[in-house]
């Protein structure tokens, strides 16, 4: 009985469990530990994926104990997550997992692409997702009639975790799930679900956006009866801005089917379901050494410009780390991730950037999580700008020997891919190398006028263009080979996936000696597909 035994935690069988429970306690007490035997042999042969488990006759206990109170729906719909509560946690890495690749594969078609997402996408230990549609009718736009609306709905299912972390926008108009997100972050307390609807932001509506906020909370608690109530919820909002949330009919009717839809093998429903004007749902993950998942999903295609946050991103790992910690490391990440893109020069009302530990897998090395975080979030972040409204070239600034901090040299980088002249000339294959120069100018002349910028050289498909205060533009050949290199980087504005993920290519060096600062920086052109879109972006 001391010998470590192998079982799975993630597969929903309630059918199984109590016949194994009864067939224990059917028998006869000396042929009792045989029967619990075979229970445990049977479990291994029914689930794909093993993990370790202290003793076999903890097991057993915490295993019994849960279903007797199967009443509690709540919880793991299995015997076997009360085990993991019960002190059993994975201490190896036990499940074959597929992870993202550090630069995406080229892909044929939107098929294609789902197909990949689906293999990259399996959801860390301790973590149930479902999502639901609705429909509604805006009170401030009711001749529009009934709209769609979704809601996505993410359980730690083996309990409230401490251990989360999150950040927000600085737009001194936030919506009211903001505010409330800010309050639980700031008064300690765990989170044990979070809850993301689309098509209406709740920002700076007629109603109590701040109550309508928590009211979708308090449904969430009371579907999967929450020790902790709607406390324990950590709601977001994305979508039209000054409508009022239709949080009854979330709270009534979307959420109850989302929790009714729970499953916990995938990552790629929710991906799906917080898409607005997304082209494609994002995913990214990674696998640690320990055995240990992060997997994170985002959305946001537009008002991209974010500042302490993207748009909506939600990362989870069954990793267990303190929750300072992770707030450090999710700050840093942010910082050279979400905070260094820009699609059309807007911050959102709405940004949100959560990471939530479900404490399932111990051993974890804080460096290799905080290395797996920053592949993650800046996969992300350049998978948000190539899925932008419209955007069919991404540009890559890379800036260097900056005479200032990191910080003013993403604020140049970000200056760059906002200048709406560049944007044009790239969105052409247009190599018009005098917007970019002007643009570079114009940041310095404003905001580092002292500095020294004679030792400038700059770089477009890493050939050089500008050097010693002179370009280096000569022939036609060069012509075409700048216009080649944007070509080379073009795709469809209407794609529906990403066909590759190639970039437009801009170096800024400012000299040896100058500076330290540094940054990359990920922007989109400007395309006529994206002024239709946001034309008529309500309908």
């Amino acid at each position: 009985s001391r010998q470590q035994t192998k079982s799975n935690f993630s597969t929903q069988s309630d059918h199984f469990s109590k016949r194994s429970y009864f067939s224990i306690h059917l028998q006869q007490e000396k042929s009792q530990r045989r029967q619990k035997m075979k229970a445990i042999l049977s479990i291994l042969l029914a689930v794909p994926s093993v993990a370790y488990v202290t003793t076999f006759s903890g097991f057993v206990r915490h295993a019994q104990s849960a279903l007797v109170d199967s009443s509690s729906k709540r919880r793991n719909k299995n015997a076997f997550g009360s085990a993991i509560r019960g002190g059993a946690l994975h201490s190896a890495p036990t499940t074959s997992y597929v992870d993202t690749d550090l630069v995406l594969p080229d892909f044929d078609n939107l098929e294609d692409y789902l197909g990949y997402m689906e293999k990259v996408s399996s959801l860390p230990k301790g973590f149930s997702i479902g999502t639901a549609n609705g429909k509604f009718v805006s009170e401030e736009a009711p001749s529009m009639g009934e709209l769609p609306i979704r809601a996505t709905v993410i359980y730690l299912t083996e309990g409230a975790t401490d251990n989360w972390a999150a950040v927000f926008t600085s737009n001194k108009f936030p919506g009211s799930p903001i505010i409330v997100g800010r309050s639980r972050l700031e008064g300690g307390g765990p989170l044990h679900a979070l809850v993301i609807n689309n098509k209406v932001s709740n920002v700076c509506s007629g109603g109590d956006g701040v109550a309508d906020s928590e009211l979708v909370c308090q449904a969430v608690a009371k579907a999967l009866d929450l020790p902790g109530g709607a406390q324990t919820v950590l709601p977001s909002s994305t979508g039209v801005i000054g409508w009022r949330l239709p949080a009854k009919e979330l709270a009534n009717d979307v959420v109850p089917k989302a929790v009714a839809n729970f499953q916990s093998e995938s990552a790629l429903p929710a991906a799906k379901a917080i898409c607005t004007t997304d082209r494609y749902p994002k995913v990214r993950s990674k696998t640690l050494s320990c055995g240990a998942r992060v997997v994170a999903i985002a959305k946001g295609a537009g008002m991209i410009e974010p500042n302490m946050a993207t748009m909506l991103s939600y990362i989870m790992t069954d990793a267990t780390i303190e929750k300072e910690k992770l707030q450090a490391m999710l700050s840093k990440t942010t910082d050279q991730s979400y905070n260094s893109i820009s699609i059309d020069g807007d911050e959102s009302t709405s940004d949100t950037v959560a990471l939530i530990a479900s404490n399932q897998v111990t051993g974890t090395d804080e460096s290799e999580m905080e290395e797996a975080l920053m592949e993650i979030c800046q996969g992300l972040a350049a998978d948000l700008v190539r899925n932008g409204e419209g955007t069919g070239h991404v540009m890559r600034v890379e800036i260097s020997n900056f005479p200032g901090t990191d910080l003013e040299a993403r604020r140049l980088g970000r200056h760059i891919v906002n200048s709406p002249l560049f944007k044009c000339a790239v969105s052409g294959n247009d190599p018009n190398t005098g917007r970019l120069a002007g643009a570079i100018g114009s940041f310095m002349g404003k905001f580092k006028n002292d500095e020294f910028v004679g030792g400038m050289s700059l770089s477009l498909g890493g050939r050089t263009i500008f050097s010693n205060g002179k370009f280096v533009l000569e022939g036609d050949s060069v012509e075409r080979e700048l216009s080649d290199h944007m070509k080379n980087a073009e795709y469809d504005e209407h794609s529906d996936y990403p066909p590759h993920q190639k970039f437009v290519e801009i170096g800024v060096d400012f000299g040896e000696g100058n500076g330290n600062g540094g940054a990359t920086v990920f922007g989109s052109d400007l395309t006529a597909e994206y002024v239709s879109i946001n034309a008529d972006y309500r309908s």
